[in-house]
């Protein structure tokens, strides 16, 4: 037994990993074997320490540090054991989980199941196309167990799956260099020449990776050349010479098809060439040299950009793409789109430009076909490219079956509109339209075509509408196209009625269209009795526009009908208009109604918590020295303020106003305490900013700032220091309370238009903890259409809502969790008008395929211990205040009463306290302060203002001093 083998047998587990071989058990058994050198003992040791207790101790202690690890080790094993079944039945339950199959596919090849780990690789192969580093792995693992020329072959067809997914030039170089270790074999030689071309024509155009190959292959021949010269002092056969020559020309059409490409590194390649040749090169290589040269030249700042720019670099792909189509070389178009998809495989639009221009330009089979399948499999979720994939494999004249099978691919591609589903099936029943020979009164196709109508039908009821809860199809356009294909093309009304039929028992007889594309279908392949029975039903079912449909017959029977035919039409459209016109009255009524029940309950809850507060007040019992603050507070109180203090505040500048024009300042109980000379310069700056007018002329230079802290310290500098980068500020017009305070808003005016227009890119900025709302200075008066509010509210296919974010979410945390998914755009937390988090968010993307990506692998996820929610925006649509109508046509609905801008609350100031709007009619009297009306409802508002006396500021302060 060698030294270290006592160790290594107590190992245990180690062993097993081990003999399975693979590249994650080989390190790990490498660790054990590393840590297990430290206890093995020189070769003498074992029999010198054989009677010494401390060297049983020893051993012992070495036995221990060995059972622990092996106990680590089978936990280790045991867990990735459970995560490997669980990663596995998650597969069985959703197949198309992407970071599912990566996850199971590395504990695999770190378990070492060689096994289940080529499996686990052919299953995701067969779904997805494989990253380069993925196919990378997979090829070298199966490089080195290939010992047989059997495994070569197999080898040799994986390199061949490879190579189609994506045109990587490191895929390419490992297949050449790969088929070099197999020129020894019969036909070696031309197989691996035959590799090397076919990597030139697919890669040797890349700018950066392509003269790698062109540099592979010629070391290539230039070693078969060296095996051709003769050695010295041998007599080469004419045969050898021949041979020889060949060769020579293979290199030199190498030098020479290298140096007519635009590569990176041209002028090395040019001086290798003069270096072994040894002979001046002719014009016609020189030409062909500089002018590669200058188109290299003209690329060399896309590839530098490219270089400096961060992945996925799908801006500066797209200038280079822009460049190489308007430059218009198909092949380094091509190579172009390639590059930028190896990085950039996920974007759906990039797929759809690129399939777009084969299918235009290229048009080449083996090209077209590839590309599109590469599409779809990247992005299976994307309904266009599964439409575009059926549509190029009809155009290529594909067998019927291929077709077929890749449209029940797209069924199970898992979209996440119920619309897409209608829209794959339009396409595939479009194509076996196209199939049918409609001179034929029946065929196979014809059959097959009513028979995928039918399937197609049921698939949308049962299937799609179990999955969305909703119908993909509401409209009936599957049907309809069915019904217009039977009656004009299969000339088969009787099948088209039924058809027609089953749309309207579908909810869509209410609807004059659908009854007017019936009566078209009846008016050119029918006859004039079905189209009048058409109308006639449409006139009883309609109720969107039952006008149209009533003058549609009308004038039907003007052209077609008798004078019978006309009284009935006649009679049938009053009778049905008089029904009309009746339903609308009675819900103009309830409407009006239950507007009329929704103010009475307003004004009983304004009533009731007008008597609720005069309760309360009576129950306070004021001390006399109260008494009069009592009187002012009920006879002075502006009633509809919010802010308590301001309004107390106001008062006290109005009691102090009145009070010195009677002549009663000083007095007990309302003398005031003596300003300070700064207190009233103070007020007097303040006085003088309330009062400067606005001047409508500069709204364009202005902007308006609110939502500001009241609490702000020098409110002024802090504004000018904030909008002072954007150019020069000709006036911050702050606005303040009569007491002096600042009211939270302001106008800052520039000097410039540009300046007011880049000044709103602060808006919703977060200052002092609140967000600031900048919003351009408009006259509503004069622009009542302008909105203020900056954020669309209908759909936004690009833009994700999430909802049920933690609080403490932030924007680098968003940011983080959808950056895999797609370009981010924008990201905008919902906060409060304090700046408080509601949990939700939008995140908009750069197309509405992200935004789709994006719905799809977020939704239910979870941060921070949140699951949060994810969709597409779509936010509720705001109220609009209904608009009033003047007179109108009997039948119209009365219109609503129209509120202020906030809704029902009381949002306008009485100008005239509550106490002088309701003046006492004789007979009334007060207590504590309150009056008491014995008949509230004796007059109107009107009248009560005509009677009201006119007073003097003198006799509304003896009111409030009154005792």
């Amino acid at each position: 037994m060698e030294p270290g083998d006592k160790n290594r047998d107590r190992a245990g587990p180690g062993d097993k990993d081990r003999d399975r071989a693979g590249p994650g058990g080989r390190d790990r058994a490498g660790d054990r074997d590393s840590s297990g050198d430290e206890e093995e003992m020189e070769p003498g040791d074992e029999e010198t320490g054989a009677g010494d207790g401390a060297g049983d101790g020893d051993e012992a202690e070495a036995d221990s540090g060995s059972g622990e690890e092996m106990d680590d080790s089978s936990d280790d094993e045991q867990e990735n054991e459970a995560e490997i079944q669980r990663l596995e039945e998650q597969l069985s339950i959703s197949a198309y989980d992407y970071n599912c199959h990566i996850d199971l596919i590395k504990l695999l090849r770190q378990e070492g199941e060689l096994v289940k780990l080529r499996c686990a690789r052919q299953t995701m192969s067969e779904l997805f196309p494989l990253t380069e580093e993925l196919w990378l792995d997979w090829l070298k693992d199966e490089i080195r167990m290939a010992e047989k020329p059997h495994d070569r072959e197999k080898v040799y067809e994986l390199f061949e799956k490879a190579i189609k997914d994506y045109i990587c030039p490191e895929i390419w170089l490992e297949y050449a260099q790969y088929s070099i270790g197999g020129i020894g074999l019969q036909g070696g030689i031309e197989r691996a020449r035959g590799i090397f071309d076919r990597a030139l024509t697919a890669v040797g155009l890349h700018m950066t990776k392509g003269v790698a190959i062109w540099e592979a292959f010629r070391e290539f021949e230039n070693a078969i050349l060296g095996t051709l010269q003769a050695l010295p002092g041998t007599i080469v056969t004419p045969d050898q010479q021949e041979a020889m020559n060949k060769q020579l020309d293979r290199v030199h059409a190498l030098f020479k098809r290298q140096l007519a490409i635009p590569l990176l590194d041209m002028e090395s390649t040019y001086a290798e060439y003069e270096e072994w040749a040894d002979e001046v090169l002719n014009e016609s290589v020189k030409q062909f040299y500089k002018k590669a040269l200058q188109q290299m030249e003209k690329r060399k700042p896309f590839e530098e950009a490219l270089l400096a720019a961060d992945p996925p670099k799908l801006a500066e792909y797209q200038a280079y793409i822009d460049f190489e189509v308007k430059d218009g070389d198909p092949a380094r178009i091509q190579i172009t789109f390639e590059r930028t998809l190896s990085e950039n495989c996920l974007v759906p639009d990039l797929w759809a430009r690129y399939t777009v221009y084969l299918d235009r330009k290229l048009k080449i089979k083996d090209v077209v076909l590839s590309a599109h399948e590469r599409a779809v499999r990247n992005c299976p979720w994307i309904v266009g490219l599964w439409k575009r994939y059926i549509l190029a494999l009809e155009r290529h004249q594909v067998e019927h079956k291929i077709v077929t099978d890749t449209f029940e691919k797209a069924l199970n591609a898992g979209f996440i509109q119920a619309t897409d589903y209608v829209e794959l099936w339009q396409a595939f029943l479009d194509y076996l339209r196209r199939r049918v020979d409609f001179s034929e009164d029946s065929s196979k196709e014809l059959e097959e075509l009513r028979s995928a109508y039918s399937r197609g039908v049921d698939y949308l009821k049962q299937d799609i509408e179990q999955r969305f809860s909703e119908s993909g199809d509401s409209s009936c356009t599957i049907l309809q196209n069915w019904a217009r294909i039977e009656a004009r093309l299969c000339r088969n009304m009787q099948k088209a009625r039924e058809l027609w039929d089953r749309i309207m028992t579908k909810g869509n007889a209410k609807y004059a269209n659908m009854w007017l594309e019936y009566f078209n279908l009846e008016r050119a392949h029918g006859d004039p009795q079905h189209c009048r029975k058409a109308l006639h039903r449409a006139v009883q079912c309609t109720t969107d526009y039952p006008e149209h449909v009533s003058e549609v017959l009308l004038t039907f029977e003007r052209v077609e009908g008798s004078l019978d035919d006309w009284d009935l039409a006649v009679e049938k459209t009053e009778t049905r208009m008089n029904h009309i016109n009746e339903w609308r009255a009675k819900a103009a009524v309830k409407d009006a109604l239950q507007t009329k029940q929704e103010e009475e309950k307003t004004s009983q809850r304004k009533k009731a918590r007008s008597e609720k507060k005069a309760a309360k007040k009576a129950q306070k019992q004021p001390t006399t020295g109260d008494k009069r603050k009592a009187d002012e507070e009920e006879w002075g109180a502006l009633p509809d303020k919010p802010n308590k203090k301001r309004r107390a505040g106001e008062l006290e500048e109005t009691e102090e106003a009145m009070a010195t024009e009677c002549g009663l300042f000083g007095r007990k109980g309302i003398a005031k305490t003596v300003e300070t000379p700064a207190q009233q310069k103070h007020k007097a700056v303040v006085a003088t900013r309330n009062k400067v007018p606005h001047d409508n002329s500069k709204d364009d230079l202005t902007v308006f700032v609110s939502n500001l802290a009241y609490s702000m310290h020098d409110p002024e500098d802090r504004i000018k220091e904030i909008f002072a980068s954007f150019g020069q500020i000709a006036d911050i017009r702050l606005v303040y309370s009569n007491r002096g305070h600042f009211r939270g808003y302001c106008y800052v005016e520039f000097k410039e238009k540009e300046a007011a227009t880049n000044a709103l890119k602060l808006d919703r900025q977060e200052l002092e903890g609140r967000p600031m709302f900048i919003s351009p200075c408009v006259d509503k008066a004069k622009n009542p259409e302008f909105k203020v509010f900056r954020y669309s509210s209908s759909l936004e296919k690009h833009k994700i809502f999430i909802s049920g974010l933690p609080f403490s979410c932030t924007r680098e945390d968003l940011e983080e969790l959808c950056k895999d998914h797609g370009n981010l755009k924008e990201i905008r937390l919902v906060t409060n008008r304090s700046g408080k988090p509601k949990g939700l968010a939008y995140v908009e993307f750069e197309n509405e395929t992200q935004a789709s990506l994006a719905v799809l692998k977020l939704d239910g996820n979870v941060l921070k211990d949140h699951t949060i929610s994810v969709a597409i925006s779509n936010p509720p649509q705001r109220k609009q205040t209904a608009n009033v109508e003047t007179g109108g046509t009997s039948g119209s609905f009365l219109p609503r009463q129209v509120y202020g801008p906030r809704g029902k609350g009381r949002t306008q100031l009485a100008l005239v306290p509550r106490a002088l709007q309701r003046l006492p009619a004789p007979g009334t009297s007060t207590e504590n302060g309150t009056l008491r009306e014995q008949d509230d409802n004796a007059k109107g508002d009107s009248t009560r203002a005509a009677d009201m006396k006119k007073m003097t500021n003198a006799d509304f302060a003896k009111m409030l001093l009154r005792k």
